[in-house]
């Protein structure tokens, strides 16, 4: 008999997955970068616009997800309501997406430990122990991988609870540790604060608020395993994206009350030591060294989590693809659990592109993963965006009733609109500077924008190949075949 995925998420493991690709790496150890480099008002204005555009996608997805809960949904989409091309390119580059972030994850992991133990030059190491962990978490079943996603993500948002509370005692002076009221409150009117560099830096830092959160629509890679998806996949869309959100606001406006944007400690341009996020800095300015030691720790399982999460998704995608004849047949193979071990074992391998580190300096990998990661991220949204746009309007032109839907997104046609459009922008724009400088710098921009012509080869490579033909609205099929 042949193997099959297993339906063992639960509502609870589907939003804690969320959770747990979306609060780690960026927000705990990037997020000094945003306010580094656009100020306390511009970064906090960036996480509120992008959280914006990310509910708008969180809800297309939900409404996907509900009617066809299927592993690897992007590609599925893709190719059902748009072209087979799309849909092939969509799968490759989201796999390639999250395989990238668990290397980033791992780059990650390397810097935060330094915290204790820095090992130099053999720094690599510790990635390799991290990457040997988060293997075997997903080796095991889908069972075992939401438990214990469910645990480290818990842990992570009880943490966040604890910072924010710490953080506003100190912002409004009943706990001054090292720093008093007027020194908070000046954080925002110091030198270009509260804007710097205006809406240029804006567009640079939103990359990096974009990858901050990604991993809110793991929920769509999960619906394929999720026990009875018409009602937990909408309770979860429901749930995760304000959690996200309401964690990243408080989060990034404590962070920019307590600790100025010229603090030489933070992230700016890969030249200044990351190894101390600034979660770590705001309880060594509370007095509170043991508790920064301790939240340290939380930031390493963290970081460990969301490589968790990413090692999940970009797996579960490259055997949607073996399954549905785009990639090689032996990534579809499943286990006695249901795991997909040999699409496991080769994302295992791209991820090992941490070990860069062992010959670059550990901030400078960080950042051109964290800029491919980034830019393949954003593609996946449009391919959200534009997939459900289209789903909706066939839907509707078939004559189908909307309110027979499990879920319905919000806003439509405005919501996927709105969030194609920034989306489309945020992408085109985020490094147009590199090209108003006397010198170009290639290699930014090639760490950049690399993802975006991969894509189009990718598709129209696909396109001339299988001879594929853009999907009519009166031929896209509506059937909801379900994984078993």
């Amino acid at each position: 008999m042949q193997n099959k995925l297993k339906r063992d998420l639960k509502a609870r493991h589907l939003s804690m997955i969320a959770i747990g690709g979306s609060i780690g790496t960026g927000l705990f150890v990037a997020s000094g970068a945003t306010i580094a480099q656009a100020g306390p008002a511009g970064a906090l204005l960036s996480y509120a616009i992008i959280g914006l555009m990310v509910y708008f996608l969180m809800t297309s997805l939900g409404e996907l997800a509900a009617y066809l809960p299927v592993s690897g949904t992007f590609a599925t989409y893709g190719a059902k309501y748009v072209d087979e091309s799309f849909g092939f390119a969509i799968g490759w580059n989201y796999w390639y997406n999250w395989a990238i972030t668990v290397a980033v994850d791992l780059v990650a992991a390397q810097l935060v430990i330094s915290y204790w133990f820095d090992l130099g030059s053999y720094s690599w190491l510790w990635s390799l122990l991290f990457l040997m962990i988060i293997f075997f978490l997903n080796a095991i079943s889908v069972k075992g991988f939401g438990e214990a996603e469910f645990w480290f993500s818990l842990i992570k948002v009880v943490t966040i609870v604890i910072f924010i509370a710490v953080g506003l005692l100190m912002i409004i002076s009943i706990l001054k540790g090292n720093m008093g009221a007027a020194i908070v409150w000046q954080n925002w009117i110091i030198d270009d604060a509260p804007f710097v560099g205006g809406f240029s830096s804006m567009i640079g830092v939103a990359m990096i608020v974009g990858f901050s959160f990604q991993g809110t629509e793991l929920i769509g890679i999960a619906a394929g395993e999720s026990k009875d998806p018409e009602k937990n996949i909408p309770k979860s869309m429901r749930q995760v994206f304000w959690r996200i959100l309401l964690f990243y606001i408080l989060s990034i406006l404590v962070i920019s009350f307590i600790i100025p944007y010229t603090d030489p400690r933070l992230l700016r341009n890969g030249e200044t030591d990351i190894s101390v996020s600034p979660f770590t800095l705001v309880f060594q300015n509370a007095g509170l060294l043991s508790a920064a030691a301790l939240m340290n720790a939380v930031i390493l399982t963290s970081v460990l989590s969301a490589g968790n999460s990413g090692l999940y998704a970009s797996t579960r995608m490259l055997y949607a693809l073996a399954k549905e004849g785009k990639a090689p047949k032996i990534f579809s193979r499943l286990s006695k659990g249901g795991v997909p071990r040999v699409a496991l074992i080769a994302t295992t391998i791209v991820a090992m592109l941490c070990f860069l580190t062992s010959m670059f300096k550990d901030q400078q990998v960080y950042l051109w993963l964290l800029n491919l990661s980034g830019m393949t991220g954003f593609i996946a949204w449009l391919g959200i965006a534009i997939s459900h746009y289209r789903f909706r309007k066939g839907y509707i032109r078939q004559g189908y009733n909307i309110y027979d839907l499990p879920y319905r997104s919000t806003l439509f046609p405005f919501g996927p609109i709105f969030a194609f459009v920034l989306c489309l922008f945020i992408t085109l724009g985020q490094n147009y500077e590199a090209f108003l400088q006397d010198k170009i710098d290639w290699y930014g921009v090639l760490a950049t924008y690399i993802g975006l012509p991969l894509f189009f080869l990718i598709m129209f490579t696909y396109k001339y190949v299988k001879k594929t033909k853009w999907v009519s609205y009166e031929k896209m099929d509506f059937s909801r075949i379900k994984e078993n």
